[in-house]
């Protein structure tokens, strides 16, 4: 009688469990995250550029309040 046992998955049998990942796996896996900081830090600076614009509410006759982000 076969046991169970030898046909259960454990973390040994999967490939990139301790380690033992391929090199171009490791690699993309490190282009991937470096491009997706990349592209964040370019949002990042493109919405703080545009960020900068002076919002005042009132008029001449009725002054308002200056809500300048700094």
């Amino acid at each position: 009688m076969k046991s169970n046992m030898d046909d259960e998955l454990s973390l040994d049998k999967i490939d990139d469990y301790n380690d033992k990942e391929p090199k171009e796996k490791r690699n993309t896996v490190k282009l991937v995250v470096i491009f997706c900081l990349v592209v964040g830090g370019v949002f990042a600076y493109l919405q703080s550029s545009n960020n900068n614009y002076e919002d005042y509410v009132g008029t001449a006759d009725a002054p308002g309040i200056t809500s300048t982000k700094k």
